[in-house]
């Protein structure tokens, strides 16, 4: 069934990242794909665009469906294959409920912190970034994560970001993390979240998708420190 799919993707996104989690958790390692390189702009190259139009990756196909959009080839592959491997949308209400609750809070973190301070950063020059406004930005990532520190706390340890059981909660969150850690973000200010990550990390599903270049090489940014 594999053998039907293939992802263009790229080593690091997160976007990408999360339907490769999903992929390895419903039992579809090895699935044809293909790494592009966006220093080399080959998310625009011609065998995506036919896929996808806008020229992004993720870009998955599945037999002859073609699904793009990351969330929606998490949604697609539940969806389609909810009875393989791993249930990422629990069949009890109150977990259900509580899972898609923290699936679509994750906007918070990208808005948050990714676009609000890592963008910031990586887009404005040192001698050009507003130190008061940096603060405030900072302040903001900050309060935002000690919010997901509250849910961890509140679950307990051993538990997951929405419910006993590895989630579709985790499939979106998790990788927004493990990015805040390799740019610098220290989780001992965050025990919770720390004892989530360092138990998630060696979970085979993110282990097998594990962005390949973040094991070669290190960041050279380490700005989340602050946070």
């Amino acid at each position: 069934m594999a053998s039907n799919m293939y992802l263009f993707w790229g080593s690091g996104s997160v976007p990408c990242w999360k339907p490769m989690i999903a992929l390895e958790e419903k039992g579809f390692g090895g699935y044809p794909n293909k790494l592009v390189s966006f220093s080399k702009k080959e998310h625009k190259a011609e065998d995506v665009m036919k896929l996808n139009p806008r020229g992004q990756v993720p870009t998955f196909k599945d037999g002859d469906i073609v699904v793009n959009e990351s969330a929606a080839i998490c949604d697609y592959l539940e969806r389609r294959y909810g009875n393989q491997g791993t249930q990422l949308i629990p069949s009890d209400v109150k977990e259900q409920a509580n899972v898609l609750q923290r699936m679509y809070e994750v906007s918070n973190v990208e808005g948050n912190i990714l676009k609000e301070l890592v963008y910031y950063i990586f887009h404005t020059k040192k001698e050009e970034q507003d130190e008061a406004l940096l603060k405030e930005k900072y302040e903001k990532g900050r309060t935002e994560l000690q919010i997901w520190e509250g849910y961890m706390q509140k679950m307990g340890s051993g538990a997951f970001i929405a419910s006993k059981s590895f989630s579709m909660a985790d499939v979106y969150f998790f990788p927004y993390l493990a990015f805040f850690v390799r740019l610098g973000l220290n989780l001992s200010k965050y025990p919770a979240l720390s004892e989530y990550y360092n138990r998630i990390k060696d979970r085979a599903s993110v282990k097998n998708s594990w962005p390949p270049h973040w094991a070669e090489e290190p960041s050279k940014a380490d700005f989340m420190k602050n946070i």
